[in-house]
């Protein structure tokens, strides 16, 4: 069933907590609820460059890992800047600049005015920051740009310059710190403290709530995309975790229009940024130990967002965790698709999910532990493309316009 399938080590744990399938919390309305999905649609549906990204099937891969099917939701092209990451962190700046300026003028914002800049000169002196691993900064440095307010993004010692560069193009101002992502979020949060300065994170203590949620709910626009493009609803969903809040933010979703029903949800980080996995072991948030470092930049978290925390303690599965050596295997096979599927430019930390779905598809155990059967209907997302291009060319051998030219 499964002999075609490279090998990718990982290491499984269930959600002990999770007895069965319940109905979407009471609590989690006051995060996620009907108005919060509308009005990320609704607002970011109406950028300019806005389109639906692809969902993918990919049947030779499901039938290689014995289910129904697979399909990948492809973020690579979004807005041009190769992630998901816009959802977000530009949602969340044009959210609150939209609170800014309703205080300052106590008129209606209107939303095409304020991605055009028109409102600039009421919020020029705002400076907006963030920490990030390459893809949140870009976002939010993007949405920025676009309002007319400044942006100041902390980087830590190992992202790559590429990125670095990326985030710069866009007019913010960059600043590398030493140590690692969570590092980063420490002196982003400290700088936020300054006047007219304020934090566009994607991860929190609890101690800042309201842009954090914010990025969390431009992320439901995600699953309810593919609501609408799968004609039957999955029954499980590979996330990336990081620091959960993607994770939380589509779970969230399909627990909302699914209840009970909603998909048996896993959780897949790196081995060496686990903190998702840990915490779920434990039942309780746990800090990932070590220097962080993977290829799997988007993912390089060691402490959990406590909003996503609220969501994955009660509604993820299971976590699994994932071997470094398996990203340029995977990042090449989506490349160069073996199986007969289409050709698709993932990135580094996109390819986990997949990684999560093949390791498991291989262990008799876990399969029956998360009713991974023939008859299953799975979701991952590609949650990036050629991110950092040379480092994409130097891992699959190809740049990213050669791969879509093998279609």
């Amino acid at each position: 069933m499964t002999a075609l399938l490279p090998h990718y080590p990982v290491q499984l744990t269930l959600n002990a907590a999770l007895d069965s399938p319940a109905a979407y919390p009471e609590f989690l309305s006051q995060y996620f609820c009907p108005e919060e999905f509308a009005n990320a649609r609704e607002v970011i549906s109406r950028w300019p460059g806005y389109q639906v990204s692809p969902l993918v099937a990919l049947p030779g891969l499901a039938s290689a890992a014995g289910i129904k099917t697979l399909h990948y939701k492809d973020e690579s092209q979004r807005f041009g800047l190769a992630s998901f990451k816009p959802l977000g962190g530009a949602y969340a700046v044009t959210r609150l600049m939209t609170r800014i300026i309703k205080q300052r003028t106590s008129e209606p914002v209107d939303a095409g005015k304020l991605l055009g800049g028109g409102y600039a000169s009421l919020i020029r002196d705002i400076t907006v920051t963030a920490a990030t691993d390459g893809n949140h900064g870009r976002s939010v440095a993007w949405g920025a740009q676009r309002c007319g307010c400044q942006s100041v993004i902390y980087i830590h010692q190992h992202v790559s310059p590429q990125r670095e560069q990326a985030i710069r193009d866009l007019g913010a101002q960059v600043i590398r710190i030493k140590g690692h992502y969570d590092d980063s979020v420490r002196v982003a949060y400290q700088s936020a403290q300054a006047p007219d300065w304020y934090i566009i994170q994607d991860t929190t203590d609890g101690t800042e709530t309201e842009t954090t949620l914010d990025v969390m709910r431009g992320y439901t626009l995600l699953a309810d995309e593919a609501i609408q493009q799968m004609s039957e609803p999955p029954t499980h969903l590979f996330l990336q975790a990081g620091v959960g809040g993607m994770a939380a933010a589509v779970l969230a979703r399909y627990w909302y229009e699914l209840g009970e029903q909603r998909p048996v949800t896993i959780l897949c980080e790196p081995r060496t940024a686990a903190c998702c996995y840990l915490s779920l072991q434990a039942g309780r948030p746990v800090v990932a130990p070590g220097s962080l470092e993977t290829m799997m930049a988007g993912l390089a978290c060691g402490e959990v967002s406590s909003l996503a925390w609220d969501v994955l303690e009660t509604g993820a599965n299971a976590a699994v965790m994932l071997d470094d050596d398996s990203v340029p295997n995977c990042m090449k096979m989506m490349a160069d698709s073996p199986f007969g599927d289409p050709h698709l430019v993932a990135g580094e930390s996109a390819v986990a999910g997949v990684i999560g779905l093949i390791g498991l598809a291989q262990n008799e155990q876990a399969r029956k532990q998360l009713c991974l059967d023939h008859n299953s209907r799975v979701l991952v997302f590609g949650t990036e493309g050629a991110t950092d291009p040379e480092l994409y060319l130097q891992i699959v051998g190809k740049t990213a316009a050669e791969v879509l030219q093998s279609d």
